[in-house]
């Protein structure tokens, strides 16, 4: 496989480059200096302004809202968003998610109706999976959907529900049949976020951002036409969002680890640490499982563009990234000695604090988006090929 732009991207790349430098807003040095978020109303007009300049949903097709470009010129612009340090999307739950399985699974209705929105961020979407005691077991869910007429009515609590405080659409998982077995009676609702009986609360994290949230649903009314496929096809259809969302973090999260080891760097040049041979030896064994990272996302792509599916690279690829991204904010806090225990807010901490909550963000990577536990079966099972573990 050829891994240099052809001419057509690498003119991508550098139209990007150039409209990102002049056009990132200049509220976002504050907020990432304070490592927080921006306002929702700010963050939302900026992705409006990605979206239009062509820039997300670049390969999804033209009656989706899409700017109908190759596959590879996705991964370009997923991985120039990230390597800028520029804001992201609103929507990475409904770009990276919810849009590729409505455009899979999804009716021409429920096409017309979800997909625009979303990539201009006019709506954004949080997702209704995990649960108290079903998060890695999955199935076991216990969120309730019973037909009443031309709706479901809707019974439950889902848990770390990313974005869920400013979402107005939800992918959700529900039981319609308790008696089935266990993968065989869930279905997958589209909600509406400002429905009755809807509530959010969010969950601070360690490092003080309430990016996750918990969602409560009572007697939440739903129309039948947001049921995706069919009553108990929900599973499958699930399995459609999560290989998306493993296949689109990709080359956004290999960028982003690009853009920290360049920090790194700077950071040990500038205090003379790069003579400690030690220390080279660590940052050589970050910048390996950089490169790793990065061929492993081009072999995604391949199996992408091959199959119209993601493969399980996906789960190579984040379980890999999440180790790695801890490896190497612990190291820079190791380096700053004493100064380690310095925290924003004070004066003698070093870079504002920056690694300290990038280290502490960090410990969630082993969690979110399926775990390193389930990643690690998932490639011993589909990769390895080893007999399938008991359930």
């Amino acid at each position: 496989m050829d891994f240099r732009d052809t001419p057509e991207e690498a003119a991508f790349r550098t139209e990007m480059r150039e409209w990102l430098a002049r056009e990132t807003p200049a509220f976002w040095g504050d907020v990432r200096n304070r490592h927080g978020y921006p306002e929702p109303d700010r963050l939302r007009e900026w992705s409006r302004m990605l979206y239009e300049a062509g820039f997300v949903g670049v390969s999804w097709p033209e009656e989706a809202g899409g700017h109908a470009r190759p596959l590879p010129f996705s991964a370009v612009a997923t991985e120039e968003l990230a390597r800028s340090g520029a804001p992201g999307h609103a929507n990475v739950i409904g770009l990276g998610m919810a849009g590729p399985t409505i455009i899979a699974h999804g009716t021409p209705e429920q096409k017309a109706k979800y997909l625009k929105p979303l990539l201009t961020a006019q709506e954004v979407w949080c997702q209704g999976f995990s649960e108290p005691g079903s998060g890695s077991d999955l199935a076991s869910l216990r969120t309730r959907a019973v037909r009443d007429g031309d709706e479901y009515v809707i019974n439950g609590q889902k848990v770390w529900s990313s974005f869920a405080h400013m979402a107005d659409r939800c992918i959700l998982l529900a039981r319609t049949d308790p008696d089935a077995p266990k993968h065989k009676g869930i279905s997958y609702f589209l909600l509406d976020m400002h429905a009755d009986g809807v509530e959010t609360r969010p969950l601070v994290q360690i490092t003080g951002d309430p990016e996750f949230n918990e969602i409560f649903l009572t007697d939440v009314r739903v129309p039948a036409e947001s049921l995706v496929e069919g009553e108990g096809e929900g599973w499958r259809v699930a399995m459609t969002t999560l290989l998306h969302e493993r296949a689109s973090l990709g080359f956004a999260l290999s960028a982003r680890l690009e853009m920290f080891f360049n920090r790194l760097v700077d950071t040990i040049r500038a205090d003379g640490d790069l003579g400690d041979a030690v220390v080279r030896d660590r940052v050589a064994g970050l910048y390996a499982d950089l490169q790793a990272l990065r061929f492993t996302n081009y072999r995604s792509l391949s199996t992408l563009l091959k199959t119209g599916m993601p493969g399980p690279e996906g789960s190579a690829m984040k379980l890999h990234w999440s180790l790695t991204n801890q490896r190497l904010t612990k190291l820079a806090i190791e380096l700053q000695g004493a100064f380690a225990t310095l925290d924003a807010g004070s004066d003698a901490a070093i870079d504002e604090g920056w690694w300290q909550y990038q280290q502490l963000r960090s410990r969630g990577n082993t969690i979110e988006a399926g775990t390193n536990e389930i990643l690690r079966n998932i490639i011993a099972e589909r990769v390895v090929g080893l007999p399938r573990s008991a359930r």
